[in-house]
């Protein structure tokens, strides 16, 4: 139960070492100290709290919510006494948490960056820290040890430039005298109108990326993968508003990244309005209960994005049976530790597919759902293993078209064989299998099948649940591998295609490299990928160039599988 709905309780929270019990007591009895609903403070509290950090030597904090009760105590700093985000009570872009802190500080330094921090992840209502004059620290003022020495306020701004302000240095008097229930209503209220803006401005899900990459990872291997990683947010629906990235030899096993760029992170959330979190590295289910309580929105990693889009593409039955069966493989290993997080109400990015009751069922009828789903693609293989035989029995042969997720696989099938698949510049655009009939201008006909697109590091879930649309790879008679010519990251595109044809159960046939997108490229790029990969073909699906040495090295193909010869002019007068 939230704090805020209990009774008040004495504990004493941040480092008690050294304190004794009678001094425990004295930080006990702050809890029960008259605190006043439409002041920042009273004098008389502000006094007590100094002249008990003056003697006890240390800094002191007290949160205090807006009926007037002090609702913690606390010995440290504002960051060393902070709410975590679950703690917290519920709060958004638009309203803070309720809360304000009184913390007393020697050092006449005004708020540093950590008490500051804890201001902003917290949302308090407002931080004021007490200059208290000590013994120790009394370099500047010859005032009595526990005596304010000045008062300063620091609350939250919506601009995301300034992120908060501080006031100039008060009296205590001064502070306890202003308006604190007017103060936070117009505090407020440009809260609720910069929020209001934003959700005009778009109605899209706001998204900060982060990412992980050791220290041996080059600078242009991260531009790339966080460039596909913007592409991949896009492609489901999210408007990327930042994005964060760490190098470090070994990933944080609690939080992926560092607790300096976790609160960043955490910090930008607050500024920006995001509502979403999505990491570019597969997280533990620990990682990603850590978190979300860190950032306080939800937080998905790269597999779960790219599963979100798979939901979103699926349009037959078979393509969401195997979406659905891709995600419950995924979610039944993350059930625990996941906590709030399986209450995943209102939709958005990670939430598509088998639905809400799927996320908050137990491991058992999970477990049953899936059972029940292998069997029903398992059927689909059979079908699918018919309708080859069917074609094999008619001797006609099948190239499949495989390659990267957005290298113009449908375009060049529609170009081809007038096909209506569906074509976009985005990544897997095109999820159910697409077979259409194409006759060369010999008159022999060939089928060619638009598979779904790869990408590195394919989730294995998706591997698993799309077998049997993975079975038409392995089973054509010969692949057309295409390859996005314009993608700076063409190379490597080409081995992550490889990587996962390896990986497949069964053999594939004979490959011919399809270098796509030739118009889009310079003379010097193209005469480097020639050099490189002298057997490979270079056409423009859009444009139809290079369509002639496509056809030919076809039919070739088609003469070696029948063992026939080819006819050297038999297409001499294709336009």
């Amino acid at each position: 139960m939230p704090f805020f709905q209990v009774q008040i309780i004495d504990k004493i929270y941040g480092s008690h070492k050294g304190l004794k019990p009678a001094q425990l007591r004295q930080l006990s009895r702050l809890y029960s100290l008259p605190f006043p609903l439409n002041r920042f403070l009273s004098i008389e509290f502000g006094e007590r709290l100094a002249a008990l950090s003056a003697e006890l030597e240390t800094p002191l904090c007290v949160y205090a919510n807006r009926r007037g009760q002090v609702v913690r105590v606390g010995v440290g700093t504002p960051k060393e006494t902070q709410f975590s985000i679950d703690e917290l009570p519920r709060q958004g872009t638009e309203r803070l948490s309720g809360l304000r802190c009184i913390a007393t500080q020697f050092d006449m330094q005004g708020p540093n960056r950590g008490a500051l921090t804890a201001l902003a992840l917290q949302r308090l209502d407002a931080l004021v820290i007490l200059d208290v004059a000590v013994e120790g620290f009394r370099r500047r003022s010859a005032a009595p040890s526990g005596f304010v020495q000045r008062a300063q306020i620091a609350n939250l701004v919506p601009d995301p430039l300034a992120r908060w302000v501080v006031s100039t240095p008060q009296s205590l008097s001064q502070v306890a005298a202003q308006d604190f229930d007017v103060f936070l209503e117009d505090l407020e209220d440009e809260f609720r109108r910069t929020a209001t803006a934003r959700a005009v401005e778009s109605d899209r899900e706001r998204v900060l990326l982060v990412d992980f990459f050791s220290t041996r990872t080059s600078q242009r291997a991260m531009e790339e993968e966080l460039s596909e990683l913007v592409q991949l947010v896009t492609s489901a629906g999210g408007e990327v508003l930042k994005v964060f990235y760490q190098r470090r030899a070994q990933p944080d096993p609690s939080t992926l990244i560092g607790q300096g760029k976790l609160e960043e992170v955490a910090l930008s959330v607050q500024d920006l309005g995001a509502n979403l979190v999505v990491c570019g590295r597969e997280l533990t289910p620990t990682q990603g209960r850590n978190l979300e309580q860190a950032v306080g929105v939800r937080v998905v990693d790269r597999n779960e994005l790219i599963l979100d889009i798979f939901a979103r593409r699926a349009r037959s039955h078979e393509g969401k049976l195997q979406v659905e069966l891709a995600q419950l493989q995924y979610l039944l290993p993350r059930l625990t530790g996941r906590g709030g997080a399986l209450s995943r109400l209102g939709g958005g990015i990670g939430t598509r597919g088998p639905g809400e009751t799927k996320l908050e069922t137990d491991r058992r009828i999970i477990r049953r759902r899936i059972a029940k789903l292998q069997l029903e693609v398992n059927a689909l293989q059979a079908h699918r293993a018919r309708l080859r035989a069917r074609r094999q029995r008619k001797e006609v042969p099948v190239f499949a078209l495989v390659g990267y997720t957005n290298a113009g696989k449908s375009t060049l099938l529609n170009t081809l064989t007038d096909a209506d698949a569906l074509v976009a510049d985005q990544l897997f655009a095109t999820l159910d299998p697409t077979t259409r009939r194409l006759e060369l201008p010999t008159g022999d006909p060939v089928l060619l099948t638009d598979t779904v697109g790869f990408i590195h590091d394919l989730p294995p879930q998706l591997i698993d649940a799309f077998r049997a649309t993975l079975e038409e790879v392995t089973e054509a008679d010969a692949l057309l591998h295409v390859v996005d010519l314009s993608n700076p990251a063409w190379m490597n595109h080409i081995q992550a295609v490889q990587r996962i044809l390896e990986s497949l159960p069964i053999a594939t046939g004979p490959q011919l490299l399809v270098f796509n997108k030739v118009d889009r490229v310079s003379p010097e790029l193209r005469s480097f990928a020639e050099q490189e990969y002298p057997l490979a073909l270079f056409i423009s699906a859009q444009k139809g160039w290079g369509f002639l040495s496509l056809r030919q090295a076809l039919l070739r193909w088609v003469r070696s599988l029948t063992d026939l010869p080819l006819a050297e002019s038999s297409i001499d007068g294709e336009p």
